[in-house]
């Protein structure tokens, strides 16, 4: 499931873009979640919120105020640079401007529905290309793409109801999962998650401190080191701190 924000300070527009998106998704069986904005004020005011980031920003380029351009340089400014950018204009004088905060697609109004699906199409590739900065977890009831970077930890839970429950700390939120560390720890060995219990997967990227056989993240959770393990984790920590230095 990818999460879309729809900013336009014209409704109809911005259910326009929801009907095609719907449309694609029925088509596909790709999923959107979308959230609408009416102004570039409210989306970066989302973010401002600490609100729950998105893959794909949809950005009117002529809206009252702040317009799209001017809401995607502040954007990028917060430092979302992973967020893939979609202009909607009805102007091609703005183009050169867009590259400035890496526009993924720029497309000129009215939009035909078929132009929309495939560049959103090419869009959706993109991301499953892009496998090694994104974790696609399994829920209950669906699927959820996460920034690997915003994992903290991933931690097998007990659960008299749900077997192979996981939960997946990211500095937005928990969510919960189903699946084995083991696969998670083997999917992920080549990047920089580490396992320091047998069920606790953890992001060095998050290592704050150690406290005697715990680990200290980000975030503050305090999480268990395997008696076995903690010179092995202390040595990675240490490695890992000493090449993201350099």
């Amino acid at each position: 499931m990818y999460r879309v924000a729809i900013c336009d300070d014209d409704e109809l527009q911005r259910e326009r873009v929801k009907e095609m998106l719907l449309t694609l998704s029925m088509k596909s069986g790709i999923e959107f979640e979308m959230v609408a904005f009416p102004s570039g004020e409210s989306l970066i005011a989302h973010y401002n919120d600490q609100g729950a980031p998105f893959h794909i920003l949809i950005l009117d380029i002529e809206m009252g105020g702040v317009n799209g351009i001017q809401t995607a340089r502040k954007l990028r400014e917060m430092k979302q640079h992973h967020e893939q950018i979609v202009f909607l204009t009805s102007y091609a004088e703005y183009m050169l401007e867009s590259f400035d905060v890496v526009t993924f697609q720029y497309l000129i109004k009215p939009i035909e529905p078929e132009v929309f699906e495939a560049k959103m199409l090419k869009l959706c590739q993109y991301f499953e290309e892009r496998d090694q900065d994104i974790l696609i977890i399994r829920s209950a009831y669906e699927e959820i793409v996460l920034w690997q970077k915003d994992i903290i930890a991933i931690e097998a839970v007990k659960s008299l109801t749900v077997k192979s429950r996981l939960k997946f700390t990211t500095v937005q939120a928990v969510y919960d999962g189903r699946g084995l560390i083991s696969t998670y720890a083997s999917a992920l060995k080549d990047s920089r998650f580490l396992q320091i219990h047998r069920s606790i997967l953890i992001n060095l990227l998050h290592v704050h401190k150690f406290s005697g056989n715990k680990v200290v993240m980000s975030n503050g959770m305090e999480l268990p080191i395997g008696r076995s393990k903690v010179k092995e984790v202390k040595d990675a920590c240490t490695k890992f701190m000493v090449m993201k230095a350099d």
